[in-house]
């Protein structure tokens, strides 16, 4: 008969628990490693640990002890932590304030001065609380952000952008005949800015929506473009990876939306009519608008997209830092983890197409644009 296993003693007894609300991510590839982001919302510190040290720091719950997460640990590495090995770790996380039990964390500093920059350049907080003011914007749409009427409006947009391709020699000539008429033109300009505008703060409802939060909602400018922003804090450590991408995708979902009542008006109106060649204009505008956002390059939401997708953080700067050590080393570019080397060696060919693609398409619009009209 096996005798018992002595019960632990000493430190392996202990069963420490982080703080309540600290957040950890998914699994995120970046560059040749898998990492984990730990942040802390209190103070807003965060770093990267890898999987193992994400292994045992997510365990620390108060309910297991040290010795037992060290035995799962055994049996997940095949690798048996010491004392010293605990000692290192909670030191790590004692030093950050992430412990219960341990000393509060500094708060983090309140937002930032209401305006900064110069007169050309620079940003400006428009309200005190990103998170309330997004909230109460949340609590007023939340009939409309139910999934039943979500899928309906997207059929709606996906019906709008069918009937604008089939109409696509039309409205670029009505964007055409737009640019030699100043008046109009700034009322669809005034159209296409107001729409940015509710781009962002469908950022910020998203993300309330699904558990995120807003740190910050204003006003940046650099002569003569002044856009507004909507900083979405925490959306890396969304659990579900269909709440990152809602979040993200959500900015041109509003831009469609936008447009739809202005399809109906340009629908009802004959064709050649003075305001059915602005509406027209404005629906080419606002479509291109909406859909170059979802393109996979950087800063666009479609970039973000793709990276929460693959769960990948740094895609662009990950992947130009592996074709140059793939160009320059092979054999050390050999070394990184299959799949990393697959997404790198995609997004950078694929980026690069599509870059060409988009100034091939340029190209044969402003051809078509001169040729329709002379």
């Amino acid at each position: 008969m096996t005798a018992p296993s002595p019960a632990p003693s000493g430190m392996l007894a202990h069963r420490p628990a982080l703080r309540p609300g600290i957040l950890l991510s998914p699994p995120l590839l970046n560059g040749p490693a898998t990492v984990h982001l730990v942040k802390d919302p209190v103070s807003g510190a965060s770093f990267e640990i890898g999987p193992k040290e994400f292994f045992l720091v997510s365990r620390l719950d108060g309910r297991r002890s040290l010795a037992e997460i060290g035995e799962a640990y055994a049996q997940a590495f095949g690798r048996r932590l010491g004392e010293r090995n605990w000692q290192q770790l909670l030191g790590l996380l004692g030093t950050r304030r992430l412990l219960a039990g341990g000393p509060p964390p500094e708060p983090a500093a309140g937002p930032g001065p209401q305006r900064t920059g110069t007169l050309l350049r620079g940003t400006l907080r428009l309200v005190s609380d990103a998170d309330a003011t997004t909230a109460r914007l949340h609590r007023f749409l939340r009939p409309v952000l139910r999934p039943v009427v979500l899928v309906a409006l997207l059929l709606c947009c996906l019906a709008m952008e069918g009937v604008l391709a089939a109409s696509a020699g039309r409205l670029v000539g009505d964007l055409w005949w737009l640019l030699s008429r100043p008046v109009p033109l700034l009322a669809v300009a005034t159209l296409m800015w107001l729409s940015t505008a509710l781009h962002e703060f469908a950022h910020g409802v998203a993300a309330r929506h699904v558990g995120g939060s807003v740190g910050e909602i204003g006003l940046r400018w650099r002569l003569p473009a002044a856009l507004m922003y909507c900083t979405v804090d925490n959306y890396r450590y969304l659990r579900r990876r269909r709440h990152q991408l809602a979040v993200a995708g959500a900015g041109a979902f509003a831009n469609l939306l936008f447009l739809l009542p202005f399809l109906g008006w340009w629908a009802a109106l004959p064709v050649g009519d003075p305001t059915g060649r602005v509406l027209g204009a404005l629906l080419l505008l606002g479509s291109v608008q909406a859909l170059v956002n979802l393109l996979p390059l950087p800063p666009l939401d479609g970039y973000t997209m793709l990276g929460h997708g693959l769960r990948v953080t740094r895609l662009a700067p990950a992947g130009s830092a592996y074709l140059r050590l793939r160009l320059r080393d092979r054999a050390a570019a050999a070394a990184y983890p299959v799949r990393a080397r697959r997404i790198y060696l995609a997004y950078g060919i694929g980026s690069a197409v599509l870059v060409l693609l988009l100034l091939c398409g340029a190209a044969a619009a402003c051809w078509y644009a001169v040729a329709t009209t002379t």
